[in-house]
């Protein structure tokens, strides 16, 4: 697994988003990124972080940001998610978990004996690819500081 840092080239991936579209990292060169890999569609604490963000979307907009929330849920079962949420930013499925290994972001074991989930993390990327902060936590139960991402955002 990787240990990306701040610094560090973001990896390439391709995702298909909740509308069944590829989703390819590189097309958004030009454009500041923020990636949130999450564990589980309608757990609780996915549900409370990622209702934060929609209901702070202006913010992450006027910081000319886009926000991409990465589960390895199927892009069906995001659909669902994102409608119930009423999610205001992609969701995109890591289904093979390529992503989330490539970002060091996936659990070798989580609850319930599930295999290869993705950690919560959360990772800036500036308009030229480049990672400007990272964040990969360790328990599922805590939320990346969203704040030092809209932070470190304002500097780019």
């Amino acid at each position: 697994m990787s240990n990306l840092q701040t610094g560090d080239k973001a990896p390439e991936f391709k995702l298909y988003n909740t509308e069944k579209q590829l989703f390819t990292l590189s097309e958004m060169k030009g454009q500041k990124i923020v990636l949130l890999f999450f564990p589980l569609a309608f757990t609780s604490t996915c549900t409370a972080e990622l209702c934060g963000v929609r209901d702070d979307i202006s913010n992450y907009s006027s910081l000319d940001a886009k926000v991409f929330g990465i589960s390895v849920d199927s892009a069906f079962t995001l659909k669902k998610f994102k409608e119930d949420q009423h999610l205001n930013f992609e969701l995109l499925s890591d289904f093979n978990k390529e992503a989330s290994k490539a970002y060091g972001a996936l659990y070798d074991s989580f609850v319930l004996e599930m295999i290869g989930v993705s950690k919560r993390s959360a990772f800036v990327i500036d308009a030229e690819g480049v990672i400007r902060y990272a964040e990969v936590l360790e328990k599922a139960s805590e939320i990346p500081n969203l704040e030092k991402v809209k932070e470190v955002l304002s500097t780019l």
